[in-house]
């Protein structure tokens, strides 16, 4: 039986997929953005073997790493979570092998309506967030306030178009100009709003199946265990 491994040996050893994500994926970096790194590891099986099971997501080793094991991605995916999604579409890929790649071309099959819900969940706590803020401070974390605005029409789009896109293309300067706060609040509060009600109408005639493959998803799981095992 092989011995327990430290968390970031299981980055090291064992990534199979890693990307840059944040601002630089976005297509809203500017000089002082950071570079966050994002990566999937795949335990080795025997690990599995022992009382003590490997983490399902390590921190680190480097700044502003983030890593998730395969099996913990997988059901996040599935269940549509905005990060682990816009992760497997980065445009920014840094590593990936045979099982990354695998991966990535079972992008599709994570996508569905479910999204929806989702995003729009995940949106409303950030929104509640950023009242707060206005109501406390007289304004809202502006950084904050964009990747809202970036999130809320990333969700429209894929629900229109099937497709999940993350690099903000031409809508760059006006996302800048409100993490700049050069736009009141007022106005990026409707922005919000019209976002939210595009996407509840996108959804109703959306191309995304009602939910994710599943069966597709857990067939590569077990092979990569398996694999993993010898």
């Amino acid at each position: 039986m092989i011995p327990p491994a430290l968390p970031e040996d299981l980055v090291r050893d064992h990534t199979v997929y890693s990307c840059v994500m944040g601002s630089r994926a976005f297509g809203l970096a500017t000089d002082g953005s950071d570079t966050d790194r994002r990566g999937v590891f795949v335990a080795p099986t025997p690990l599995y073997w022992r009382f003590e099971k490997p983490p399902t997501h390590v921190e680190g080793p480097a700044d502003e790493q983030f890593s998730w094991e395969l099996e913990r991605f997988c059901e996040l995916a599935l269940r549509a979570n905005p990060n682990i999604l816009e992760c497997l579409h980065s445009p920014l890929v840094e590593h990936v092998d045979a099982t990354g790649r695998e991966l990535l071309a079972l992008r599709d099959a994570f996508l569905s309506r479910r999204a929806h819900q989702t995003f729009a969940r995940y949106a409303a706590g950030q929104r509640k967030k950023l009242e707060a803020d206005v109501r406390q401070h007289g304004a809202p974390r502006w950084k904050h306030a964009m990747h809202l605005l970036r999130l809320l029409g990333s969700c429209r789009d894929l629900l229109r178009t099937g497709e999940l896109v993350i690099d903000v293309g031409e809508d760059r300067e006006q996302l800048l100009a409100v993490k700049r706060g050069e736009v009141a609040w007022q106005e990026v509060d409707r922005r919000m709003n019209v976002l939210t009600v595009e996407a509840e109408a996108a959804a109703a005639k959306s191309p995304l199946p009602p939910e994710p493959d599943r069966p597709r998803v857990e067939d590569f799981l077990l092979r990569t265990r398996r694999a993993s095992a010898r």
